[in-house]
């Protein structure tokens, strides 16, 4: 019986081994799967540099991730990980840029910086007795609020010695993908072979039964959330260095794709379980979806609901797999491993079933036309945004062309991995809304280095080449705000300005249009300036706020027509009469409250005029046509009189 058995497992073969270590990988199962999938509906998918794109992709999540794995074995969260990261890239930009540190300085006290916030969060949670969900998240505001204060909301150039971590040897290998392996095999070596590690296991597994065998917890928990913020910090090093610049507002919600990450890679949130290269595998899960949904075409708001779907699916394959493999099997059974293996098969094959329907469902399916344009919006959580949407979508019907529309959701390393798919999937021109100037500047490169043109659409794109400038200008348009606010209130007043996203070009050059364009009105006196990102709910909560601490204010310019719609709230029966609000876009919802008299004016932009004319030249410029470098749409003050002629 012992030869027969021997025989049998030997004729297995390297087949068996395969099936053996997928079946006790719930996670590697789904990311075959996913890849499996992803190939056969995108011939696109499975290329070199697709794949390298998916790394490059995936390298900042992982690199957070394996920080927040030593957290969570230790039956900790962190929610800190995408401000501090976010922090510590700011602090080397503006050190080794505007203070004059030497680079290597810079560096160091960017480290530091990581090292000292997890260090805080640590001591909260041990000798503070805060749960480490409030600990960390007093951090996520406190690093993002200081990232905002030292880069005053605006980028900041990264230093070219540090860029290089964001660029590729010999043309080819991106430097992030070697970060994220050498940061694995840290988190690797640390949980496998080192105190600390087994430290984290046992306090994850039953904290008190490790204080009683002798850990000093309360000092372990401090090392712990230190390695997280350390980790933290040299995620936001590579991050800025893809971007050239030194983001504010970057790596918002990373902190839930790390935590994601981690848990889909087989880590238990309730502690003592997790390795990095489950890790691993669940940022790269996370990443082929991405990538793969947008080669499919995949509906931007689609690609939420799909990536949430799967998350939960490969997470439970894995709990399915955990529980059959808990279940006793009487001695000298047969059958055992075989049912628990159909079972694991069984839910593998809904998981399939599962994506490739639904992306199968979603994707529109590749056009016959020869044209494929792809087109990357800052945002789509804003009307202005999606009108420019509907005005390209409109153009390339009339026009026969196969056009595909992401969603950047405000995020300038997501825009750039968006840029990079276009171009491994074969667009034949490029549009962009860059979320800002200077980070979308790598990836357009990349663009012009295949061959591909790009329109810039409202804003511009710096250090790149752009065969078309495609906006309405955003300067002249703050100053004809400016001038508008000042003749209604007969060049005297007190005004306050609600400001869009800090660090985003739109804020920036509306603002320093409309400062530039009010000094000519001494008798103006502008009383506050507050953020409220380019959100209604925020213009209305901000504005209510400066009411209370300001008396008398007579004017308000909001940099969009939404925030200009949450001060005229706020306002109530004094908008339009005792005060007077000035918008920007002339979005639908803008000119009604303009016919109303509510909201004085509004400066039009005709965003969807925007999207058809920059769809028009991305043909012109695939077909090899001429375009005009710079295209103008007018902007132009909506007021009362004149609002029906734009509604």
């Amino acid at each position: 019986m012992a030869t027969d058995t021997l025989k049998n497992d030997t004729g297995a073969g390297g087949a068996w081994s395969v099936r053996r270590i997928l079946l006790d990988n719930g996670a590697l199962t789904a990311l075959v799967v996913l890849v499996a999938a992803m190939s056969l509906l995108s011939g696109d998918f499975l290329t070199t540099q697709n794949l390298l794109n998916v790394g490059v992709q995936a390298a900042v999540t992982a690199i957070l991730a394996f920080g927040v794995t030593f957290v969570i074995v230790s039956a900790g969260i962190d929610l800190s990980v995408g401000s501090v990261a976010a922090l510590s890239a700011t602090v080397l930009a503006w050190t080794a840029t505007s203070e004059g540190v030497p680079v290597w300085l810079a560096v160091v006290l960017a480290v530091a910086t990581g090292l000292a916030c997890g260090f805080v969060n640590g001591a909260l949670v041990s000798y503070g007795k805060l749960p480490p969900f409030i600990a960390t998240l007093a951090m996520l505001s406190i690093g993002r609020g200081l990232s905002l204060v030292i880069s005053q909301g605006s980028p900041i150039a990264f230093p070219d010695s540090v860029s290089v971590l964001g660029d590729t040897l010999g043309g080819w290998l991106p430097v992030p993908v070697l970060v994220m392996v050498a940061m694995g095999l840290v988190t690797a070596l640390i949980l496998a072979r080192t105190y600390i590690g087994r430290s984290m296991y046992a306090i994850g597994g039953n904290e008190e039964a490790a204080r009683l065998s002798g850990l000093r917890v309360k000092r372990q928990k401090l090392v712990i959330y230190a390695l997280s913020g350390l980790f933290a910090a040299v995620a936001g090093i590579v991050l800025a260095s893809r971007l050239v610049s030194a983001q504010p507002q970057a790596a918002q919600g990373y902190e839930l794709d790390a935590i994601a990450a981690v848990v889909i890679g087989g880590a238990s949130l309730a502690g003592g379980v997790g390795k990095a290269s489950g890790t691993l595998i669940g940022a790269l899960i996370l990443a082929v979806l991405r990538n793969g949904l947008n080669l499919l075409s995949v509906s931007a708001f689609w690609q939420q609901v799909v990536i949430g779907v799967v998350i939960a699916l490969a997470v439970l394959l894995d709990t399915v797999r955990r529980r059959a493999g808990a279940t006793p099997v009487p001695a000298g059974a047969s059958g055992g491993g075989g049912k628990r293996g159909a079972i694991q098969l069984a839910v593998a094959a809904v998981c399939v079933a599962a994506v490739v329907g639904a992306v199968s469902l979603l994707n529109p399916g590749s056009s016959s036309t020869t044209t494929k344009v792809g087109m990357s919006l800052s945002t789509l959580n804003n009307p202005f945004f999606v009108q420019m949407r509907e005005g390209a979508e409109a153009e390339a019907k009339a026009a026969g062309i196969d056009l595909t529309v992401t969603d950047a959701q405000n995020d300038a390393s997501q825009q750039a991995n968006q840029l990079q798919n276009f171009t491994s999937s074969g667009v034949t021109s490029v549009i962009v809304n860059p979320v800002d100037s200077d980070a979308i500047g790598p990836a357009v490169r990349g663009a012009n280095k295949a061959d591909i043109p790009v329109i810039a659409a409202d804003r511009g794109v710096n250090k790149a080449e752009t065969a078309a400038l495609v906006a309405s200008d955003n300067v002249a348009g703050g100053r004809l705000a400016a001038n508008t606010l000042a003749e209604r209130l007969g060049g005297k007043g007190r005004i306050v300005i609600l400001q869009g996203t800090a660090g985003t070009s739109a804020s920036r050059e509306r603002g320093a249009g409309f400062t530039e364009g009010i000094k000519a009105y001494p008798g103006i006196q502008v009383v506050a300036k507050q953020p409220a990102d380019f959100d209604r709910t925020k213009g209305l909560d901000v504005m209510t706020n400066l009411l209370q601490a300001n008396r008398g204010i007579t004017g308000v310019f909001a940099e969009n027509d939404e925030m200009a719609l949450g001060a005229v709230k706020a306002l109530g029966g004094k908008a339009g009469k005792g005060v007077a609000v000035v918008g920007f876009d002339g979005t639908p919802d803008g000119l009604k409250a303009v016919e109303a008299g509510t909201l004085y004016a509004s400066i039009a932009q005709q965003p969807a005029e925007l999207g058809k004319i920059a769809v028009r030249n991305a043909v012109r410029a695939a077909q090899g046509k001429d375009v005009e470098h710079m295209v103008k749409v007018p902007v132009k003050v909506v007021t009362q009189k004149n609002a029906a002629d734009f509604s």
